[in-house]
């Protein structure tokens, strides 16, 4: 099957042509979906997050505020939207409020980059993967200027702590993203999902993938810190972290954000080595190919259906990672960067580059 991908500014342009009114029409309709979406998702992950860890500690969550709890996260919303905000008589005032808006900003700019669908993606552009290594990066400032500005000693060690980690995970990161690039010939995400029309990176690369796949996940829990890199927050060691001195709706900002943030990584992971909304296909789907009986069942699916699937499992497992494994302290956090992740990492490339060169690869073109 031909998929047909268009994103939402193409789509409003077909449904009226010429218009002035299409670029005002296409900037309206964005800011509404992606508020929305991002406002339910982060609910529903927050939810969900504490479900999975009550289960997984054998007890049963959020219970009282509607059915099973389903209401606890929007119950959480409106107190904080109610709780004083307050920023600290020392603090530097600008920058502790614009601190929380960076953070928010870089992982809504991360968003509209994201294909969850053919038709359902704001922005397709031809640099996809460098444009959200570059606006992915002003989620670490909005924590630097959080801790620095609040005129606190535990939160500035926790702004450190997180700099230091979140830029030095970012070049294993990064090296494990040049992998899919390599194979898939091009830096647009829309290309990496149309370029696994004949199977899926994470098995296609002959084990390359998966050890990219790998590695992006260790990097990118570290950083979004969350468990079991969570040095940035560490409440046993620094109260709160970064976010010590904040409260209200700004605290919300960053609460939300790492929610958020497990969402982008996920989506990421998904689309980069999991074909994103493309369904399961083994070799070409055409006629004469063997397994076009198997991928014509797993077209019944729709796209935006098996996005949806994949991003789920991966959120899962991050979920399963935070409920497992202990913290680290940070001379293991930089150890494991640094001696083990980063060459595995410039190895793992090598072996991909040659594997492109040569054509060794499940169904090379």
């Amino acid at each position: 099957m031909a998929w047909q991908v268009k994103t939402i500014a193409q789509r409003t342009g077909e449904l009226l042509p010429g218009s002035p009114w299409t670029a005002a029409l296409y900037v309206l309709l964005t800011i509404l979906a992606v508020t929305a979406f991002v406002t339910v998702a982060g609910l529903v992950l927050i939810y969900a997050e504490r479900k999975i860890a009550a289960h997984f500690q054998c007890r049963v969550g959020p219970m009282r505020v509607g059915w099973h709890g389903v209401l606890q996260s929007i119950a959480d919303a409106i107190k904080l939207l109610m709780k004083e905000d307050v920023v600290p008589r020392d603090a530097d005032a600008l920058l502790h409020i614009l601190a929380p808006v960076l953070s928010f900003a870089g992982m809504l700019l991360v968003m509209i980059a994201l294909p969850m669908s053919p038709s359902l993606q704001v922005a397709d552009m031809n640099i996809g993967v460098l444009y959200v290594t570059a606006v992915s990066g002003l989620g670490v400032l909005g924590i630097l200027l959080g801790g620095w500005s609040s005129n606190n000693k535990w939160s500035l060690l926790g702004a450190m702590r997180a700099g230091a980690q979140i830029i030095s995970y970012e070049v294993s990161a990064t090296l494990a993203l040049l992998v899919v690039v390599v194979f898939a010939g091009t830096l647009q995400l829309s290309g990496i999902i149309q370029s696994q029309d004949t199977g899926w990176w994470i098995w296609r690369a002959h084990g390359c993938g998966l050890v990219a796949f790998a590695i992006f996940m260790i990097a990118g829990t570290a950083e979004i810190n969350r468990t079991p890199f969570d040095l940035a927050e560490g409440e046993s060691e620094l109260t709160a972290g970064f976010h010590t001195e904040y409260s209200g709706l700004r605290f919300s900002f960053f609460f939300l954000s790492e929610f958020l943030n497990m969402f982008v990584l996920a989506a990421m992971a998904s689309t980069l080595f999991f074909g994103g909304w493309m369904p399961l296909h083994v070799g070409p789907s055409g006629v004469g190919g063997h397994f076009a009986a198997f991928n014509g069942v797993m077209d019944l699916l729709p796209p935006g259906l098996w996005f949806t699937l994949k991003t789920t499992a991966i959120i899962f497992l991050l979920m399963w990672f935070r409920w497992t494994f202990p913290r680290l302290r940070v001379d293991q956090l930089m150890r494991l960067e640094w001696k083990i992740l980063l060459p595995i990492g410039f190895v793992n490339l090598f072996v991909s580059a040659a594997c492109v060169v040569t054509g060794f690869y499940f169904f090379a073109r």
